[in-house]
């Protein structure tokens, strides 16, 4: 057989001129990938802001903004993140976030210690700071097993319900707040 020589052709040329290109444009003129959002980021929801802000009060809003911003819009992706880390992470110094309509500056910006001055605790919001001082109560006592048995029983009348309900939620946060004072009593002892 004859000697063959390949050659080659007009079309097999420009396709390896175009791959050459192609291949020195990506290895040397790429951007190189960043964790930051694009340059056009697209504004959080404020209900989904709000919403993760109610069941956080502890995370800022900035923060907020800026997760949500990262994972495109998720809530459960944020929620999920804060209760695996107890946190979110800092957005940088650069973010400046799209404030949601409605809400203002001032609150978008709060920290942690700045919201614990607008909650109001649970002596101040049931008015139970005259109970404060008195001894615990005790649910009244009847007589015989038929007694017990009624006290145990849920009403039909629901009035009495929610007296029952009330009275119970009175005595759990007067019972939590005399066991965080003997705590901090034995704290302060062993301290001292």
């Amino acid at each position: 057989m004859p000697d063959q020589q390949q050659t080659l052709s007009v079309p097999s040329l420009l396709l390896l001129a175009a791959f050459a290109a192609l291949t020195i444009r990506y290895f040397f003129f790429a951007k190189p990938s960043t964790s930051s959002p694009p340059t056009n980021p697209r504004a959080a929801n404020p209900a989904d802001v709000e919403q993760i802000a109610t069941m956080f009060p502890q995370i800022g809003r900035r923060e907020i903004i800026w997760d949500l911003q990262r994972n495109g819009g998720s809530v459960n992706a944020t929620t999920e993140r804060i209760l695996g880390r107890g946190s979110l992470d800092p957005p940088p110094p650069s973010f400046q976030p799209v404030i949601p309509a409605g809400v203002t500056p001032s609150t978008a910006n709060t920290t942690p210690g700045q919201m614990k001055s607008e909650h109001i605790d649970l002596i101040t919001r049931y008015n139970l700071g005259s109970r404060l001082s008195s001894p615990p109560s005790t649910p009244p006592e009847s007589s015989g097993a038929s007694g017990s048995q009624q006290a145990q029983s849920w009403s039909n009348n629901k009035n009495e319900r929610q007296a029952l309900l009330k009275r119970r939620r009175e005595d759990m946060i007067l019972g939590a707040r005399r066991k965080l004072e003997e705590k901090e009593r034995t704290r302060l002892q062993q301290d001292g």
